[in-house]
């Protein structure tokens, strides 16, 4: 095996996904740092395309690798009656994984300070005043690449113990229909009008990209991810029965799973070493968003590391996190009828406060407002016997697909 020249920067970032090339871009393009980024090279070991979505008030970032957006969000109760709501300020958009990639890299390009290195990348170890992380090339040469701080963006190897674990998996279909059947201004967060599994609830999400054109998905919250064909069933079933998309054509396909869990993800593993991402906690347990949390770890990283601080904080603050524990407790053991208490969430409150709730971002007295909306005994009882429980270990992940919604 050859040995390739260390390559040494102020930051190495291992992952080329969302999280990864967020926090590379944070730090290179406002000069923060020199970063070097290590990606999987083309192959097995190298994710699929998936989609990420997120609310935003205004232009951000990443506008110009933005597919969609959409100023009205629906959801359907499981009786079919819907709700309709305009998050003013806010626009839901939608991302996809291979625009965002080339967005950014182009963006790094021109920064004297990044370099992204297709390489696997093997062990982290620290080294003295800093860390170093062990590759090998495409080529099966060795390469070491030295910084100052590590952060990795790699799922974890196993999840961290906890009182409830859920997942949220889904299959999605990339759909052409035969005529207009969406309205592009409207997206379908969570259509309830699919048959509901015994353990805990399913819904539909269409997100339309044109009058002919649409992400259809269907997903569950349970404990147990469906083999293809399963998906595929409720997919065909949801297109033709429920949504009476006539004719279609399948285009691309999507498909994931994210743990929902209450486990505490460690974002420190050294001195000079930490880990970012859904690896670092920013996956909002009850829903699977993201994306805008790693957004907000990123710009709070880049800060610290101009400041000289390396820290990376959490993503999520202790009430949502708390609350989050508590709704997953009771999806988990049924006290809750979930597609009434997110049906009821959309109709009893506004959409702006409704999305901010989502994002951590109300206070305790929009909180309270929104607490009392929900089934007030059956989520006392489980915030009660939560101190009790036992945070047991959990199984090692299956393939993970962070979506802020994927999500």
């Amino acid at each position: 095996m050859s040995r390739r020249p260390d390559i040494a920067s102020d930051v190495v970032v291992v992952g080329g996904g969302a999280a990864g090339l967020s926090l590379a871009h944070r730090l290179a393009v406002d000069g923060t740092a020199t970063v070097t980024v290590v990606e999987a090279p083309d192959g097995p070991l190298r994710p699929p395309g998936r989609t990420w979505c997120y609310w935003e008030e205004g232009p951000g970032d990443f506008e110009e690798a933005v597919e969609a957006s959409w100023t009205r969000l629906r959801v359907h109760g499981a009786d079919g009656g819907a709700v309709t709501v305009a998050p003013f300020p806010l626009r839901y958009r939608m991302l996809r994984s291979e625009r965002f990639e080339r967005l950014v890299h182009a963006r790094l390009a021109r920064s004297p300070g990044a370099r992204v290195v297709r390489a696997t990348a093997g062990a982290v170890r620290e080294e003295g005043d800093g860390a170093e992380v062990l590759c090998t090339g495409p080529d099966g040469g060795a390469l070491r690449l030295r910084a100052r701080l590590v952060f990795d963006s790699r799922p974890v190897a196993a999840l961290p113990s906890a009182r409830t674990r859920l997942l949220q998996h889904f299959r999605g279909w990339f759909v052409r229909t035969a005529g207009d059947r969406f309205d592009p201004e409207v997206a379908d967060l969570m259509d309830f009008r699919v048959p509901q599994p015994r353990h805990g609830l399913a819904f539909g999400y269409v997100l339309p990209l044109a009058p002919d054109r649409a992400l259809v998905e269907y997903t569950q919250f349970s404990r147990t991810p469906l083999d293809t064909d399963a998906y595929d069933a409720a997919l065909d079933h949801y297109s033709r029965e429920v949504l009476g998309l006539g004719a279609w054509s399948v285009e691309a396909v999507e498909q994931g799973v994210i743990p929902m869990t209450d486990g505490r993800f460690p974002r420190r593993v050294g001195r000079r070493v930490f880990r970012i991402g859904a690896a670092g906690g920013a996956t909002r347990p009850a829903t699977g968003y993201t994306f805008a949390a790693v957004q907000r770890q990123s710009r709070a990283v880049a800060a610290g590391v101009r400041a000289g601080r390396a820290a990376v904080p959490p993503a999520h603050g202790r009430r949502a996190l708390a609350m989050d524990a508590v709704l997953l407790r009771a999806l988990d053991t049924g006290r809750i009828d979930g597609p009434a208490f997110f049906t009821g969430l959309f109709r009893h409150t506004p959409a702006p406060r409704l999305l901010r709730f989502l994002d951590g971002a109300t206070t305790p007295w929009e909180e309270w407002g929104i607490g009392l909306r929900c089934p007030v005994g059956p989520m006392l009882r489980t915030a009660v016997e939560l101190p009790f429980l036992r945070r047991r270990p959990q199984p090692a992940p299956v393939t993970v697909a962070p979506r802020e919604r994927s999500r």
